[in-house]
């Protein structure tokens, strides 16, 4: 993968993905893209799913709390929908989580003193 000509492996990426997905506050929802556009790399979204897929256990992300650019949920995760409806993240009828009212956005400021905040104390 490249970001203005760096190669970034796999694995790195993986890591920077849990590090951003661990920062993701209760109650707010956010989705594949967008994880990828805040770390840099917003055609990476597919990786980002990989990524949530292989994510260790022992780092206990809130995984659930990433979804689909539409609200869906993970197709063969029928517990994430229960999760998030026991964090209050609203669903819409169709049963596509309400990213309208619950997406997670931090300002870009915000986000690099968060990134930079959870580097310096978890190594994540």
């Amino acid at each position: 993968m490249e970001k203005e000509g760096i190669f970034l492996a796999r694995e790195d990426f993986f890591w920077q993905v849990y590090g951003l997905t661990a920062l993701i506050p209760k109650g707010k929802a956010v989705s594949y893209g967008q994880l990828a556009a805040m770390l840099g790399y917003p055609r990476r979204a597919r990786m980002v799913g990989q990524a949530m897929s292989r994510a260790p256990a022992f780092l206990h992300l809130p995984c659930h709390r990433v979804v689909a650019s539409d609200g869906r949920t993970a197709p063969h995760w029928p517990e994430q929908a229960a999760l998030l409806k026991k964090e209050g993240i609203p669903f819409l009828g169709n049963g596509r989580v309400d990213l309208e009212k619950c997406r997670w956005q931090p300002q870009p400021e915000e986000l690099s003193a968060l990134l930079n905040s959870k580097k310096d104390h978890t190594g994540i």
